[in-house]
């Protein structure tokens, strides 16, 4: 599948609308009370540049569902993605330790990637992961932030080579990828990754920015989580 450089400017100017799905959650919260419920431990990991409090839309919402949500723990996400990966994998470590049993993870653009990677590294402690607009093909190079990553010299091209070359591990839990085609800051093609047998993709109408607050979005997340959670009373 090519995948181009960056989703048409279309969808970046959607992006505006993005609070419309913040609109949509709240008329939609009644219905969204009568999703799937369950229990256990799920980290919530931000995207770029993004503080923990980007997730608490979905945290409380997971929360209200049985589930013990809590934001990732290591602050802002500052898209080191070297130090950020061993850094969640020992958070992690940590979380299944102290849960007495595997966690979820749930990651918004490069959290999501970041979800993964973790996971790949430690499949011992992650149960599943639910990816939301995250870039798993290519890093930055096929997101709005591209540009970003050049000026500070970074080298895409290499940084392609080793996400591919990562992914000749394969990931040995259950991943759930959310994307959208109204995505306005990552090409949604860069959202689907054929070569992990162990990958559902799942096409949800929301723009980049409106997966944190997205109702659509937030069903599926219920729903994939639950497919092993243990049930609440």
């Amino acid at each position: 599948m090519t995948i181009p450089d960056r989703p048409p400017l279309w969808t970046l100017l959607g992006e505006g609308l993005s609070g419309v799905e913040a609109v949509r959650l709240a008329l939609r919260w009644p219905r969204l009370a009568a999703a799937p419920r369950g229990q256990g431990t799920v980290l919530l990991c931000p995207g770029w540049q993004a503080p923990e409090a980007s997730m608490l839309p979905l945290e409380l919402f997971l929360k209200q569902l049985g589930y013990d949500a809590r934001p990732w723990g290591i602050g802002r996400n500052d898209g080191d993605v070297p130090e950020l990966i061993p850094r969640l994998a020992d958070r992690v470590a940590e979380e299944s330790a102290r849960a007495g049993g595997a966690v979820a993870l749930v990651g918004w653009s490069l959290g999501g990637y970041l979800a993964r990677e973790a996971a790949r590294e430690m499949p011992e402690g992650v149960r599943r992961v639910v990816t939301l607009g995250s870039p798993v093909v290519g890093g930055p190079k096929y997101t709005r932030v591209a540009p970003f990553y050049r000026l500070q010299g970074a080298d895409l091209d290499e940084i392609e080579a080793t996400v591919a070359e990562r992914a000749r591990q394969p990931l040995a839990v259950p991943v759930h990828a959310l994307y959208s085609r109204l995505d306005g800051i990552v090409s949604w093609q860069a959202c689907v990754d054929h070569g992990e047998p162990l990958t559902e993709h799942v096409e949800v109408r929301t723009t980049h920015m409106g997966f944190g607050v997205s109702p659509d979005a937030f069903e599926v997340v219920a729903d994939r989580l639950a497919r092993d959670a243990t049930p609440t009373a």
